[in-house]
């Protein structure tokens, strides 16, 4: 079953729901960044609920999240769209602790428990619209659901996990996004709270084999829910030779010569996914001279 999230709503339209199975996601990212298991957790649970923040956009709209704690693992950064396509890195992917008290990946640990969250949405507008909280517990979830609070004033439920195999491939992930509209009843708010408090934990559910409308079944039952979309996801990352080649044309020919003279070439590696660009003297005395005849 490949990657796919699920958007719907229930209680009349008065509650939003998102449910993802984002586990080939976060192996193609840890496959790129050779993440050790405690970061994988850290950079797949990011990634996970960007992909389903990304899914709430429309048409060309994009956004970038960054997720900047005190602790090892340094900056992680994801971008997402309204197409399901999803990019992101871990600044320190080699991080790895034994498991917390609860018997879980250490993630807040690894991410930290200062700092700050920030998003920021391209809605193709002048401006763009940005937001930013401070890190609450470092456990992502937890620092997104206090960002929704906060930041977008929309009381949410969010939840996601990794589970990593001993040799770090990864096993399960997933996640969901709950969140509750104006006009919704007492009586909905409390089935959803009690619901969301005893759920098992979604990457487990994943594991199981559950799908992501399985899911959103357990939390609300098949009679509340209205499933409205189903969106593939995958790791997308727009860099190319092409794009490197127009960047480093961009820097006019006694830049270009130099490379070609003192570097005897030029290298370039993409921070999202890990692809590395190669340009050798004849490829960039070209792109001399394309800047030449122009």
């Amino acid at each position: 079953m490949s990657d796919y999230l699920i958007k719907a709503t229930a209680f009349e339209g008065t509650v939003r729901a998102y449910a993802i199975k984002s586990t080939e996601l976060v192996e193609e990212a840890r496959k790129r960044h050779d993440t050790w298991a405690t970061a994988s957790a850290a950079l797949g649970r990011t990634m996970t609920i960007s992909a389903i923040m990304g899914a709430m956009l429309k048409g060309e709209d994009k956004l970038t999240i960054k997720l900047e704690g005190d602790g090892p693992t340094g900056p992680i950064v994801v971008d997402a769209n309204a197409k399901g396509q999803v990019r992101g890195y871990i600044t320190n992917p080699h991080v790895d602790f034994d498991l917390n008290a609860k018997g879980k990946l250490d993630v807040a640990r690894a991410v930290g428990t200062a700092g700050n969250l920030s998003v920021v949405k391209d809605l193709g507008l002048k401006d763009h619209f940005t937001g930013q909280v401070p890190i609450v517990s470092g456990e992502v979830s937890e620092d997104f659901t206090y960002y929704f609070a906060t930041s977008e004033q929309v009381p949410s439920a969010v939840g996601a996990g990794v589970l990593v195999n001993p040799d770090h491939t990864i096993l399960a992930a997933g996640g969901f996004i709950v969140q509750v509209m104006p006009g919704a009843s007492d009586e909905a708010i409390d089935l959803l709270e009690n619901r969301i408090a005893t759920i098992p934990p979604i990457s487990t559910l994943i594991r199981e084999g559950k799908s992501p409308e399985a899911i959103l079944n357990i939390l609300f039952g098949e009679t509340n829910l209205n499933i409205l979309d189903k969106l593939p996801v995958t790791f997308h990352c727009p860099c190319s030779i092409e794009r490197i080649s127009n960047a480093i044309r961009g820097l006019g020919n006694d830049e270009i010569d130099d490379m070609i003279k003192v570097d005897g070439g030029a290298e370039a590696t993409c921070h999202f996914c890990n692809e590395h660009y190669h340009l050798s003297p004849d490829d960039l005395s070209k792109l001399k001279q394309s800047e030449e005849l122009q």
